[in-house]
């Protein structure tokens, strides 16, 4: 049986290394073309505990339908996070371990984050926009809604820097940039102006997004469930301007789930909810174990956890010290106390 496993798994070799050939010079971009076809993740080795505590359920989300994302924690501890497919923005206290419903009709609010002056900032996938929410009036600005006078493809996930700039992904889009917004990341600058500053077909399924402590460097997930396409970490080097360039690839998932959303540590180590317990109809192998992934700046696994349940999405820093990992994973709030602190805002 061992030896069949083996032939199988030669064979699936030898076809995607065609494939891999193939797409050579068809528009891929040159950091993908260089990517080894088979990734680079490997789970031997970890020090999972000189980074990790034990995985902890704080609550579980009942409803209809059920698909977490966005964690993000305010000022005074509270998590927030989504619950996509029905629109709502939940809450959970820390202290008294409550979870309530902050925001209904939150047009399937994905990404969120809270700027340094406690407003949130939220990617609404249902109306293509990102908005800013005054926790004190109640008031909804929109910050961007339209690129090139049509809609934006639905924002996905987003970050900020010390300037005020906001770094934002899109998608699905349009393959067409003349029938409307391609998959692209974005950046809106302190006085409102959009720019495009990635796009396919560089990028082909931008999705998390986060910076380094420096802000000298963005760190973008590529998660395309097709074959053959991005499923990766990139990391951009940031000017002075906010421009990017310098695309490498940190850490290649392909051929199993990519990362989805990700955070980072005061040591600039990435914390990446990636894998799949179950295949879920698309390419995606289960190469890549679900849970969160440990990921220094240079590219190394570091330290490994499981998560009990699909979908692993997303995570957030928060606690008093910023040792408390919060991960959406299905029905299900997590947590996990890490040594290291987040990176403070």
């Amino acid at each position: 049986m061992e030896s069949e496993k083996h032939g199988d798994r030669d064979t699936r070799r030898s076809l995607l290394k065609r494939l891999a050939l193939a797409s050579v010079g068809a528009g891929l971009s040159a950091a993908t073309r260089a990517r080894s076809v088979f990734g680079n993740v490997s789970y031997a080795g970890l020090s999972s505990d000189d980074f990790l505590g034990e995985v902890e359920v704080v609550a579980q989300v009942k409803d209809d339908k059920i698909f977490t994302e966005g964690p993000t924690v305010d000022a005074k501890g509270h998590v927030y996070f989504t619950n996509v497919p029905m629109s709502k923005i939940l809450r959970f206290d820390p202290e008294s371990r409550e979870l309530s419903v902050f925001r209904e009709n939150s047009n399937q609010t994905n990404g969120m984050y809270f700027d340094p002056q406690g407003r949130l900032l939220c990617c609404e996938g249902a109306t293509s926009r990102v908005t800013r929410t005054d926790m004190k009036t109640g008031t909804i600005e929109v910050l961007a809604d339209r690129f090139r006078d049509k809609p934006l493809a639905a924002p996905n996930d987003l970050c900020m820097d010390r300037k005020g700039r906001i770094y934002f992904t899109s998608r699905p889009g349009t393959a067409d940039p003349e029938q409307g917004n391609v998959n692209a990341v974005y950046r809106i600058d302190p006085d409102g102006q959009l720019d495009q500053v990635l796009h396919w077909p560089d990028v082909h399924m931008p999705n998390g997004i986060v910076l380094s402590s420096d802000e000298r460097t963005l760190y973008l997930i590529e998660s395309h469930a097709a074959a053959e396409h991005h499923r990766d970490i990139r990391a951009y080097d940031v000017s002075d301007d906010g421009s990017l360039s310098g695309e490498r690839i940190l850490i290649d998932f392909y051929p199993g789930r990519s990362g989805d959303g990700m955070c980072i540590d005061a040591e600039g180590n990435l914390y990446v909810a990636a894998g799949l317990h179950t295949l879920r109809k698309t390419s995606e192998t289960l190469d890549t174990k679900p849970g969160i992934h440990v990921i220094s700046p240079d590219g190394k696994l570091l330290a490994f956890r499981e998560t009990p349940e699909d979908t692993v999405t997303n995570c957030t820093f928060g606690g008093a010290d910023l040792r408390s990992l919060y991960i959406t994973c299905g029905t299900l709030l997590l947590r996990i106390k890490t040594r290291i602190p987040g990176k403070s805002l």
